[in-house]
């Protein structure tokens, strides 16, 4: 497997080790520290892995040797006492070949300042800056470990990530028990709190007309009827919706032939609460109805409460999705 393509915040790439199913799955996440390695091996633990934290590089052969049928994930990252990068990755290409399990590399990153913010709420020291500014640890880190990010079967960004992303991703995949082909995620959002970074489509539906200025449909949420047949009401949402169900459409199966596991396709408007709502609804319905599962997540329709009048609050609170609601009980 040679290829190494990185798209959005989610990216696959290589590092030549095994593909064989023969044995029992073995997954390495490692990265940087504070990007959410704990976070990753716990949702793997829930997805039914044998997880094992700051594991001792030399340990790892005779753990991948032992494992049985359950499927493993190890923590290996520069908290490790003989960490060192070239030895890791010969290991795993030396485990692929002698076990003939798929092993595969998990990389986790976030930027700079989202790093040094979540030092800063635990207030813990960097691993590699005991007695230094957390930001040259950081920066030591990521110069020492971009081989492994390089070679990494996977790249997960987590700048912007609540955990429940970053099991969204893992579950996709590499939950056991998954339904072949490929996972489909769609994430409405608001523009005023940037693209969701994980997004490999990316549709902006600001030209339809916005129900903010009706002073009964701007409380309510786009999930609403009334407020979904507003939007639907624009003169060019019929063309729009077409044109978009004929790109889309077509593309799934082709992204499958070329093996890619996991499609994040993200629709945005304003302020994440009307038109990207809607049209994410309406998508997921298609998707359903074209016998294809899709998760579907509205990331910044709870935001902004806050700053509603008490009214408005009560209105829209009562309306918000389920965030882990599935395509199957999206509308058209």
């Amino acid at each position: 497997m040679t290829d190494r393509s990185k798209t959005g915040s989610v990216g696959t790439g290589s590092a030549g080790r095994a593909d064989s199913s023969g044995g029992s799955p073995l997954i390495v996440v490692t990265g940087l520290a504070g990007a959410g390695l704990t976070t990753a091996l716990k949702i793997l633990e829930d997805l039914g892995y044998e997880t094992v934290d700051n594991l001792p590089l030399a340990l790892l052969p005779g753990l991948a040797a032992a494992a049985g049928a359950r499927p493993l994930a190890v923590g290996i990252d520069c908290r490790t006492r003989d960490f060192a990068v070239h030895e890791l990755l010969d290991g795993l290409a030396a485990i692929g070949a002698e076990t003939g399990a798929g092993v595969r590399l998990v990389y986790l990153l976030a930027l700079p300042e989202a790093l040094l913010r979540r030092f800063a709420a635990t207030r813990r020291r960097h691993p590699l800056a005991p007695d230094r500014p957390v930001a040259d640890g950081i920066r030591r880190e990521r110069e020492l470990t971009e081989p492994l990010r390089a070679e990494a079967d996977l790249v997960i960004d987590t700048t912007d990530f609540a955990p429940a992303d970053l099991r969204r991703v893992l579950e996709g995949h590499f939950a056991p028990t998954a339904a072949p082909g490929m996972t489909i995620s769609i994430v409405s959002f608001s523009y005023r709190h940037g693209v969701p970074r994980e997004a490999d489509l990316v549709f902006d539906v600001r030209f339809l007309r916005n129900p903010h200025y009706d002073p009964m449909l701007g409380p309510l949420p786009g999930t609403d009827p009334a407020v979904a047949a507003f939007i639907a009401g624009d003169p060019g949402y019929d063309d729009f919706s077409a044109a978009l169900d004929r790109l889309i459409l077509p593309l799934l199966p082709r992204y499958e032939a070329e093996g890619k596991a996991y499609l994040t396709i993200a629709i945005g408007c304003t302020g994440g609460w009307h038109r990207s709502v809607a049209v994410a609804e309406r998508l997921a319905g298609v998707l359903h109805r074209a016998g294809r599962a899709a998760s579907l997540t509205h990331r910044d329709l709870g935001r902004g409460l806050e700053d509603r009048p008490a009214s408005n609050r009560a209105a829209a609170e009562p309306a918000a999705p389920d965030f882990s609601s599935t395509a199957k009980g999206a509308t058209a």
